[in-house]
């Protein structure tokens, strides 16, 4: 997490905003839709974007960041299953130092010596759609897509249409989830756009998109007329084990009948891991499918159970990307868009240009320091970089190619929305309005942001229709959403008449609605959209002040930095004084107390449910870990605690009930000490939590 004391530029934490808001789009479109707006590599582009900021900003990673999440929302014309356990994403390297920086840090969470080796399991990285397919006393039983990472839809009938899926295994466990990517070959795919021009038919961009719009078929027979393929790689839930390492499991799923891929490598030395990446990538073209990088995973299963996860993401394994692809295109307009908190980002709109198989035609320009470092101008030929095969980047101007009388672009500082000036803050690099509640564009993203997914969640209320009853004046705080039912009793003529909607689809949403008007407390804290406040953040205050009332007192009191408010405020771990200023702020604003007061008349707002730890010793301790560990790391310490019920935070005060005090220890101890806090060894916690 980023020190309390390092603070992060307005402009950089608008921008990770706009990226999270854009990435969420992009991901209903692609994994829910079938019909992306951008190539992979543009939104892969987008998604390196948010992993560099957050790189360096790591205070940014919450679990509402795309970062954390995987895929989108199922779509509702398939039926739903929730996967007995989550199918995750994967983090990504890109280049050879981000692979040595992956080993070094699962040795940092094992505390592993040194001098010994991490076998590391390296297969292709297959660009195709993922999906669980669950076996019962070995017949197929479902299939589901990955969907949000919790819930899938439900794809069985399509998928037994697939050759090389057995409908039977034998020798397996009585439940067994194989996990893997439907692909379509690079001569199918040829062969299949041909035929769908012949016809008169949908052209797909590329094999993948070919292989998701044909698998997420209504009609089985579609599916079954496309030329479909399916490589097995993981496991999910698994009744009893069928090895105890990943090479293991990969030769088990062999044995029962699936393809998997090829050429892997197996071995603890990481330079002959970066050499098979090298040697894949350059036969990349000559493998018939595709394939955007190569999956690193500890091949020892037990030691990933240790490593675990980081929200949607397992700590023992990455994927390293191949090279960036390239590509010169016109950038026709420089536009300016406004986020949830007033950043202002700047957005090349380009002349659609393919980037390794991917249409791209939008690709973020960061702030108005990047636009005038690399003069990029309206007009410009520019270069494209596909980086990772997500959102592009523009490199900079081609520069014997740009027309005559060309103009430096001026960045305006004025919000393009409201009007209102556009300020940045000293340390900071981007621009942002100061229209607040009056700016059109920040009130609508933060009522896309109080219906989002991990907010209220609200099914209906997607950015079209906030955007419609917005502009008809219907919505313009959160608790008119709320009043929504009654408010269209006196309309003329009410919603149901409007071009698009019908009695069934008003009654939904009302239905919608109304079953969101009891929410837990650590979800209506990340719906308020406070600064910095993600849902991890949201989540530890909840843990630490169980309702509402109390967080709201809590809040105010800490306003003064002197109080012993502010100090339980900033002993919670990761909340430091700028989360802590952001925080009492919005709790001290006459316009958000307005906000809540309304919201908290209309809603039940239920007390954090803290997960019941009858058989641990530490369940509501709060306790405070300093000096270096030395039979675990201390990361897998906090993880260990915090399962247990322990609230772990950075500081010590009165309040703490245990000091974990490791070598070297230094003021931590010496404070606990002052206070007569309860100093624990190591081997003392350990025994403890035993």
């Amino acid at each position: 997490m980023t020190a309390p004391e390092q603070k992060i530029p307005e402009s950089v934490r608008k921008q990770h905003q706009q990226l999270s808001f854009e990435i969420h789009r992009h991901d209903a479109l692609y994994h829910r839709e079938d019909n992306p707006e951008i190539s992979d590599a543009e939104y892969d582009k987008l998604r390196r974007e948010l992993e560099a900021l957050e790189a360096d900003y790591p205070e940014l990673i919450t679990p509402a960041s795309p970062s954390q999440k995987v895929g989108a929302k199922p779509s509702s014309r398939f039926k739903k299953i929730q996967h007995s356990v989550p199918m995750l994403s994967l983090g990504n390297a890109m280049n050879e130092q981000d692979v040595h920086d992956f080993i070094e840090r699962i040795k940092r969470f094992l505390k592993w010596p040194d001098d010994q080796p991490i076998e590391i399991f390296a297969e292709p990285k297959i660009d195709g759609l993922s999906c669980s397919i669950r076996y019962e006393k070995g017949e197929l039983k479902y299939a589901v897509t990955r969907g949000d990472g919790e819930t899938g839809e439900d794809i069985t009938a399509n998928i037994k249409t697939l050759g090389d899926i057995p409908h039977k295994i034998s020798g397996a466990p009585d439940i067994l989830d194989v996990r893997g990517e439907v692909y379509m070959r690079h001569d199918d795919f040829k062969a299949l756009n041909e035929r769908q021009a012949e016809n008169g038919d949908k052209i797909f961009a590329n094999p993948r998109n070919a292989a998701a719009g044909s698998l997420r078929q209504l009609d089985s027979n579609i599916t079954a007329s496309r030329p479909l393929h399916f490589f097995a790689y993981a496991l999910g839930e698994a009744s009893s084990p069928i090895a105890d390492t990943q090479s293991g499991i990969r030769g088990a799923l062999e044995k029962f009948g699936f393809s998997v891929t090829h050429p892997i490598t197996l071995t603890p030395d990481t330079g002959k891991l970066l050499d098979y990446h090298s040697q894949v990538e350059e036969a990349r073209s000559t493998i018939g499918y595709d394939i955007d990088g190569i999956v690193y995973k500890v091949n020892d299963l037990a030691l990933q159970d240790r490593l675990g996860f980081v929200s949607r993401a397992p700590r023992w394994a990455i994927a390293h990307k191949f090279a960036a692809e390239k590509a010169v295109t016109r950038l026709n307009e420089i536009r300016i868009q406004v986020g949830r908190t007033g950043t202002l980002t700047p957005v090349a709109e380009l002349d659609p240009v393919t980037v390794g198989g991917v249409v791209v035609s939008r690709a973020t320009l960061h702030n108005a320091d990047e636009i005038e470092r690399k003069d990029v101008r309206e007009g410009d030929m520019v270069r494209i970089q596909r980086a990772g095969d997500v959102i592009p980047q523009v490199l900079g101007p081609v520069l014997d190619k740009r027309p005559a009388g060309s103009k430096p672009y001026v960045f305006e500082a004025v919000c393009p929305v409201c009007g209102s000036k556009a300020v940045r803050e000293d340390g900071e690099v981007a621009y942002r309005c100061t229209g607040g509640l009056i700016c059109d564009a920040q009130a609508v993203e933060r009522l896309k942001h109080f219906v989002s997914k991990y907010a209220f969640d609200i099914d209906g209320l997607g950015d079209k229709i906030i955007r419609q009853f917005w502009e008809k004046g219907l919505i313009k705080t959160p608790a008119d959403i709320f009043g929504l039912e009654d408010e269209n009793k006196a309309l003329t003529p009410p919603i149901q008449q409007w071009e698009g909607w019908g009695a069934l689809s008003v009654q939904n949403l009302f239905a919608s609605i109304n079953a969101k008007r009891s929410i837990p407390l650590e979800r209506f804290i990340y719906a308020l959209g406070i600064r910095q406040v993600g849902q991890a953040t949201a989540k530890r205050l909840a843990q630490r002040y169980h309702d509402f009332e109390t967080l709201q007192a809590e809040m105010r009191a800490a306003n003064n930095i002197e109080s012993d408010a502010y100090q339980k405020l900033t002993n919670i771990d990761d909340i430091g004084p700028l989360v802590a200023a952001d925080l009492t702020a919005f709790f001290n604003e006459g316009h958000n107390q307005t906000v809540l007061d309304d919201l908290t008349e209309i809603l039940e707002i239920t007390p954090y449910d803290a997960p019941e730890k009858t058989d641990s010793a530490v369940s509501g301790k709060t306790v405070v870990f300093t000096g270096k560990l030395e039979k675990m790391g201390r990361s897998e310490a906090k993880e260990m605690a915090e399962r247990l019920g322990a609230h772990v935070t950075g500081s010590v005060s009165k309040n703490t009930d245990y000091v974990v005090a490791g070598a070297d220890a230094g003021s931590k101890l010496k404070k606990a000490e002052s206070l007569g806090v309860t100093v624990l060894s190591e081997d003392d916690w350990l025994e403890m939590v035993r």
